[in-house]
């Protein structure tokens, strides 16, 4: 069955190539499309155009097919072009007329547009609340390691103290920047295209108004094209924010790897998070956080994907939009299974105590000293030869401490303010 069925058959080639891998994709959107269905008939019921005894058949039948779905009972057979002609089918089998009337009044593009809106908008509250368990998980170890102290690397040499609570809680504050960007698509996501139709409106009288209240949108994509071209527009957006999300999980992630190298050695991890090397008995390979490091750098080609969809389309319908699901939704559910991972993993870390005694980080704290000289009235670039001419003849005496007070120092880290931060994002 096809909703736009005329009678004359399609070459099945043509229908192959055209559908693709469609009816799997759409069984995610399934929930999504009997919901907006129920708005939908609960809408033309409203204005007229369906009985109450019909908008109540409707609204039956489609909450019957959502508990078939949430069990795993419902199925897109090859027979069906997708999931909404599958859905119409079995509205019409049940009702009758009844379900043929479901159409009226909107087409398989708002169809589309407000099944991946509400989608997305879950799918965004369930990434938000992975990322704020694994910003509390940070912050709960960096409250745990806050004095042991870390070296700090720039361009990979050693550079200026660090400390476990401090590289714990920067990659904390990062995803509070991660959460703004999911804010921001979630606003973009939170509009109702139900009404749109193919992209031009309908000379029905219908209610959008109340569609939009009854699907829990914030508010409406008043002007019907700007509906039809927020298809790619929100999916892009959506795709950014998980770009964030990932390059932080992706940084993370290279940081365990490089730390639990024998050659850096600050952090370990138990042997059931590790994995093993066939031929070297010794081996225990943190396969877990190269796989996320690998994984979110693929997320993060996503937007550009995307881009090249979506690029220089103009106004109005096409069917390259319909490709748009095939690297999204899969790459959602990535996220989400990296998101877990990290959470299950990074409660397991054990840190490295004593790391600066090796002699090789005294010089960790040449710019203490520099600064301590400073304070004590010696010019700065003088200052700075004096510590590089002990540096020079090997006379330097590491003080292997440090009185670091700014915010977001050292010895300040401001934990309270970060969470104060994210609360407010959040």
């Amino acid at each position: 069955m096809k909703l736009w069925e005329k009678g004359i058959p399609t070459d099945k080639q043509i229908e192959q190539f055209t559908v693709g891998n469609d009816r799997e994709l759409d069984l995610v959107l399934a929930k999504y499309d009997a919901l907006g269905s129920i708005a939908h008939a609960k809408m033309l019921g409203q204005i007229g155009l369906l009985t109450s005894e019909e908008t109540t058949s409707l609204v039956d039948a489609l909450n019957e097919i959502i508990a078939d779905i949430v069990v795993g009972n419902f199925e897109i057979e090859d027979s069906f072009e997708d999931v909404h002609s599958k859905i119409e089918y079995l509205l019409t089998v049940k009702l009758g007329d009844a379900g043929k009337k479901i159409h009226t009044a909107r087409s398989r593009n708002d169809q589309v547009l407000v099944d991946v809106h509400l989608y997305l908008k879950d799918e965004l509250k369930v990434i938000k609340e992975q990322v704020k368990t694994l910003f509390d998980l940070l912050m709960e170890s960096a409250e745990k390691h806050q004095n042991v102290l870390l070296p700090g690397y720039t361009h990979l040499q050693i550079a200026m103290p660090s400390s476990f609570g401090m590289w714990f809680s920067a990659y904390a504050e990062s995803l509070i920047d991660d959460i703004t960007m999911l804010n921001a698509a979630s606003k973009i996501v939170d509009q109702n295209p139900l009404g749109s139709a193919a992209g031009y409106g309908s000379s029905f009288p219908i209610n959008r108004t109340f569609t939009t209240q009854e699907l829990g949108f914030e508010t409406l994509k008043y002007n019907a094209v700007a509906a039809q071209m927020s298809r790619g527009k929100a999916e892009k957006t959506v795709a950014f924010a998980m770009t964030s999300v990932a390059g932080t999980l992706s940084k993370f992630a290279m940081d365990v790897c490089l730390y639990m190298s024998q050659n850096f050695d600050f952090i370990g991890l138990p042997a059931h998070l590790t994995t093993g090397s066939s031929i070297m008995p010794h081996k225990k390979n943190p396969d877990v956080f190269e796989l996320i490091r690998g994984k979110c750098n693929k997320i993060q080609a996503l937007p550009y994907e995307i881009t090249l969809i979506t690029n220089n389309l103009p106004s109005g319908y096409h069917r390259d939009l319909q490709l748009l699901k095939e690297g999204l939704f899969p790459a959602i559910q990535t996220l989400k299974s990296c998101l877990d991972i990290a959470i299950f993993s990074i409660k397991d870390i054990t840190v490295k105590d004593h790391i600066l005694e090796d002699k090789k980080y005294d010089y960790l704290f040449t710019v203490d000293t520099l600064n301590e000289m400073v304070v004590a009235g010696m010019p700065f670039r003088d200052a700075y030869k004096a510590v590089a001419e002990q540096l020079e003849a090997g006379t330097y005496k590491s003080p292997k401490a440090t009185k670091h007070t700014h915010e977001g120092s050292i010895n300040n880290l401001c934990l309270d303010a970060i969470k104060d931060k994210m609360k407010a994002a959040f």
